[in-house]
């Protein structure tokens, strides 16, 4: 193979990569995805009583909204640890409310037999008492336990009460949770685990024989201390994938449910201890901003660049297109593939690796420069030059690769994202600066009219050794 078609291929090859990556993803419609701060979005902080100490607890917490906010389909939420706080951020949600709803939920699911039904104080049929029955409060609401909890609330009505016996089932006895329309209503499915089944099916034999524990023959299912529905129990024994909740359900509120019971409860009630939303116009104008500030930086070095390098500076502005096309389509391919969004953190990271792209040019164009002051040829000195100051790149770009992965691996937050985009950033400019930048300039070295002083800055010097080099020859 001739050398200058060692030069044209991988020139061709990274030009095909890039360009066509990019026009790929332009036709498909793929996107950077926008982080909180660019797009808008909901940050909240969720609080669990002052009592709760244990590190183990909050961290499971975390992982249970972790997967809540993933079936959600948000793209890159930010969920850290604050002390005992965690603190969520959501971008791009369009209904806030909804997502703050099914965050908080604790979803802890009971299965409780009904001992009797209590109506409400007034009602015809109420029991004359003195004492009325009183819902029990939400803290001495243990599973174990007889307690007397209220129904859901109907417009204009009070709810019912009920007086339940300890819980035969609880709601990590679920496998499965999906949402379905029964013909006139939505309902929650559910599949048990195996255990699971057994420990329901208890429960429903003494539903179904009516024994004292469960004198009304119904199964309370219980979620977060609120009976959402009482269903009589027809069957001693059923399969795993046989029961399902009833209630006044919508579809979005079937859904939600399912969701947070296929995921399991939180292990402690958590407190919104504060919301606060980023509006999509302040997120606009964040990006507007960020991406003026680095296009007028990057207007500014090339300028400077071709004014000092000519022909050589127009090699940087080829190349950072080259870059800028790779950068484009990983990031959009990571953002639809794998949830990665652009903050403007990592907007800073983009424009802080713009400087260390082109700081990778100067390295080498000062080398070369000083290969053709020593009175070496142009075209001698490309290769000579280059295998000098790729190793001084390399070198320069690990470190700054290593700094950016430490960062990204000890921090949280938005540091992360700025050290994941100049991580990437100095990765790509190693593969441009020696598939694209060393070919290139060779190609451009083996031609004449770039060799003159007025196309090449580096080649004023091009065959006249300097005064120190004509000393030592002579």
């Amino acid at each position: 193979m001739s050398a200058r078609r060692r030069l044209i291929l991988p020139l061709a090859a990274i030009l095909i990569i890039a360009f066509g990556a990019l026009a790929a993803t332009v036709a498909v419609g793929n996107t950077p995805v926008l982080g909180l701060d660019l797009q808008g979005g909901v940050s909240v902080v969720l609080q669990p009583p002052d009592e709760v100490n244990d590190t183990a607890v909050i961290d499971q917490a975390i992982e249970v909204i972790r997967q809540r906010v993933a079936a959600l389909g948000v793209a890159e939420p930010d969920i850290t640890r604050q002390g005992n706080a965690i603190v969520i951020e959501l971008p791009g949600v369009d209904d806030q409310q909804r997502a703050l709803e099914v965050i908080g939920q604790t979803a802890e699911l009971r299965f409780r037999p009904v001992q009797a039904v209590i109506p409400p104080a007034g009602t015809p049929g109420a029991p004359p008492t003195t004492a009325p029955a009183v819902p029990t409060p939400r803290a001495e609401d243990a599973a174990e336990a007889e307690v007397v909890l209220s129904g859901e609330t109907v417009e204009g009505q009070e709810p019912l009460l009920y007086r339940l016996s300890p819980a035969g089932a609880l709601g990590r006895d679920v496998a499965d949770a999906q949402a379905v329309f029964d013909q006139t209503q939505w309902s929650v499915d559910l599949v048990f685990t195996d255990e699971g089944i057994g420990r329901f099916n208890q429960l429903a034999a003494a539903c179904f024989n009516a024994q004292p524990t469960c004198a009304q023959g119904s199964v309370a299912i219980v979620l977060d201390g609120t009976v959402v529905s009482s269903p009589s129990v027809q069957n001693a024994e059923f399969q795993r994938d046989q029961v399902n909740i009833t209630g006044d359900f919508d579809e979005q509120e079937a859904k939600d449910l399912a969701l947070v019971l296929r995921y399991g409860a939180l292990p402690v009630q958590l407190e919104q201890e504060s919301v606060s939303t980023v509006s999509p116009t302040l997120g606009a104008d964040s990006l507007r901003a960020g991406l003026l500030a680095g296009a007028l930086g990057t207007v500014l070095v090339l300028i400077y660049l071709i004014a000092y390098y000519r022909a050589l500076g127009l090699v940087v502005v080829l190349g950072l297109a080259v870059w800028s096309a790779l950068q484009w389509s990983v990031i959009s391919y990571l953002g639809e593939s794998q949830g990665l969004a652009l903050s403007l953190a990592g907007v800073t990271g983009i424009v802080v690796s713009i400087g260390v792209t082109v700081d990778s040019y100067i390295v080498y164009f000062e080398r070369l420069k000083d290969e053709v002051r020593a009175g070496r040829s142009l075209r001698s000195s490309v290769d000579r030059s280059f295998k000098r100051a790729f190793r001084t790149i390399l070198a320069a770009d690990t470190a700054a690769f290593i700094g950016a992965f430490l960062l990204w691996w000890l921090t949280v937050g938005a540091v992360r994202g700025f050290a994941f985009f100049l991580g990437l950033a100095t990765v790509l400019d190693l593969i441009v600066s020696y598939f694209f930048a060393r070919p290139l300039v060779a190609l451009l070295g083996r031609r004449k009219a770039f060799t003159s002083a007025r196309f090449l800055g580096v080649a004023r010097g091009a065959g006249r050794p300097d005064k120190a080099t004509a000393g030592a020859r002579s």
